[in-house]
């Protein structure tokens, strides 16, 4: 276990580069608008479903 966590420590100083801060902000900006259009898709679907199910039971009752 202690090899392997050492082994785990060297990899991460020697062959992980990390982003520029331009990188990085572009990358956030991306995230956040696939998350955004996500979640309006999310409730776009969840809208739906909702309606169909409340005319299904609408029209099951009557």
């Amino acid at each position: 276990m202690l090899t392997y966590i050492k082994e785990s420590i060297e990899e991460l100083r020697t062959n992980i580069t990390l982003p520029t801060k331009a990188e990085a902000s572009n990358l956030m900006v991306i995230v956040a608008v696939f998350s955004i259009l996500f979640a309006l898709a999310t409730w776009g679907v969840d809208s739906l479903f909702s309606s169909l199910i409340k005319i299904y039971f609408e029209k099951l009752i009557n």
